[in-house]
């Protein structure tokens, strides 16, 4: 990988030691870390300061990064969402791809480019970023939102196609040896084969295996990356991308209680290795082939940037969505992908076009990936202020602008223990919808009351993890109670309620007249509301029964 004196290693180090340092500078001056990261790329690569000979290693640390950052997306799929959100992801995404490559091919050839090339430009500007979008809605909490499914939805369909369009280019041989109908069916064989195995996974290995990995986290946790990056690697080599295997193997685990911990538990092994694939993007960006091309990226920048996201906001607006879903969510195409430089230089590779589309299309990836992240992370603000010129995009009885909220709870219970499980009870007997968190996978075999199960709803996590805090349904949440003993593990999951902006009352519990003490000043503070203290009022109540009885 790296130039200095052969070692690897080494200037992998100076390689990260470039991007803290640069990250360090955006952070400070409020800019967003993808395109710092990216710049990091375009230093250290051939460009500048050409460390990077062999990208093999960072490429490997990259997929990596992939597969985990699209497992998590796969992880927290919901089939009503699928089937709620599915045709318009459909109509969306074969809509704009239509129509970015129609328009897209006129316009190149306004440019003065050959057919061949104006083709090749206008396939290319098509595609959008899955992992950068993904990447951009998951750090705003958006991905869930109905706009950030829809987007989800739609560049799931472009990958697809990328899928389709890698597969009819690469039949095309020197020789002129190609099967493309046949090239076909066998994806589609081959798809059905995946699905079927990944149905069988997820019926008959999954609920048997899952309880005994849970039983440690560090257990569950590498199983988990093993097979995010297992199927990712199936899927590539059968003719899928590493995205669509990394992506079906989370969906594997959506269904399962353990999810939201290994989520939480790999959001920041995600955010590690990605910076690698930002990185590699911003080496492979290939600048001598430039040149001239500036004045024509300037025109195929502007029609990505704005072209494509109004084809969507006017697909969406004659389904009947409001400006303001279908403007968040048309922002999520307004750059094109890793995979158009990918196609472009295989396309140069086969001699159907010259550096001089390379250099266009590397050009145009470059100014949209950049203006795109800026687009994204200040949307609402940005909506504000254009949003009344969008009113055109709109029926005049759109659908309501609300967000389904899924199920929602009245209480939170931390631990399933033997305090916890009569508190469970109590609640769910009283009428309320009870969530209960406890890092015991076999807890929730011990709900043996079916009337009081259908009250209660039990996931694997454990409350020292802070993060993990921030996937559960806190907000329609109306009382949190911690039936955990240690008071450190208490401070802990208060503290990481109140940063995630829970507003509602706090109960915790402590064993021991000492524990109760130092936790008067976090109630005096109003980090909590109520100290539950189960000793003490056994004692009391047991004190009251023996004094009532040698009364009588």
């Amino acid at each position: 990988m790296i130039a200095v004196a052969g070692d690897t290693f080494a200037t992998t180090a100076l390689v990260l030691t470039v991007a803290a340092v640069v990250a360090f500078v955006a952070h400070r001056a409020r800019q967003p870390l993808i395109v710092a990261f990216i710049a990091v790329g375009i230093i250290v690569g051939p460009s500048v300061l050409n460390w990077v000979e062999n990208a093999e290693p960072l490429a490997l640390f990259a997929e990596i990064g992939i597969a985990v950052l699209l497992f998590l997306v796969g992880l927290k799929l919901d089939l009503h969402l699928v089937r709620t959100s599915g045709k318009i992801a459909l109509l969306t995404g074969l809509g704009q791809v239509l129509f970015t490559s129609v328009v897209g091919f006129g316009l190149s050839m306004l440019l003065g480019m050959s057919s061949t090339m104006a083709l090749y430009v206008a396939v290319a500007l098509t595609f959008s970023s899955t992992i950068i979008i993904v990447k951009l809605l998951s750090d705003k909490g958006e991905l869930d939102k109905l706009h950030g499914r829809i987007a989800l939805g739609f560049l799931i369909v472009q990958d697809i196609v990328v899928v389709i369009t890698m597969i009819v280019l690469s039949s095309f041989s020197a020789n002129g040896d190609s099967n493309v109908p046949l090239q076909l069916l066998r994806v589609v064989l081959i798809g059905a084969v995946l699905l079927l195995g990944m149905w069988s996974v997820i019926t008959f290995v999954v609920p048997r295996v899952m309880p005994l990995v849970a039983s440690s986290q560090e257990l569950l946790i590498v199983t988990a990356v093993a097979w995010a990056v297992a199927v990712a690697a199936l899927s590539d080599q059968v003719g899928f991308s590493v995205e669509v295997g990394a992506f079906l193997a989370g969906f594997a685990l959506a269904s399962t209680p353990y999810r939201e911990s290994i989520a939480s538990s790999l959001s920041g092994v995600r955010d590690f290795l990605l910076l690698f694939f930002f990185i590699e993007l911003g080496a492979q960006l290939d600048f001598s082939a430039i040149g001239s091309q500036v004045p024509a990226a300037l025109v195929l920048s502007l029609f990505v940037l704005v072209g494509n996201p109004v084809i969507v906001l006017g697909i969406m607006g004659l389904m009947g969505y409001p400006r303001r879903v279908s403007f968040l969510a048309g922002l999520a195409v307004a750059q094109i992908s890793e995979f158009s430089l990918i196609l472009i230089t295989l396309a140069r590779d086969l001699g159907h076009v010259d550096n001089d589309a390379v250099g266009l299309v590397t050009l145009v990836g470059l100014i949209t990936i950049g203006i795109s992240t800026y687009l994204i992370i200040y949307s609402h603000q940005i909506f504000q202020r254009i949003g009344p010129f969008l009113r055109i995009f709109e029926r005049k009885n759109p659908m309501p602008d609300v967000e389904p909220s899924g199920e929602e709870y009245d209480v939170l219970v931390y631990g399933y223990g033997r305090f916890g499980r009569h508190v469970v009870e109590r609640l769910a007997s009283s009428g309320c919808r009870v969530l209960v968190v406890d890092w015991d996978p076999y807890a929730r075999l011990q709900l043996n009351d079916p009337m009081l199960a259908a009250h209660i709803t039990m996931i694997f996590g454990d409350a020292d993890d802070s993060e993990f805090v921030g996937s559960l349904p806190i907000g329609h949440v109306r009382w949190v109670v911690s039936t955990v003993s240690r008071i450190d593990t208490t401070r802990v999951l208060v503290q990481s309620l109140r940063r995630w902006g829970f507003q509602g009352r706090v109960a915790v519990t402590a064993l021991t007249v000492r524990d109760a003490r130092l936790l008067e000043s976090d109630v005096r503070d109003g980090m909590i509301d109520v100290v539950l203290e189960p000793f003490e009022e056994a004692a009391n109540a047991a004190v009251d029964a023996i004094t009532r009885s040698r009364e009588n």
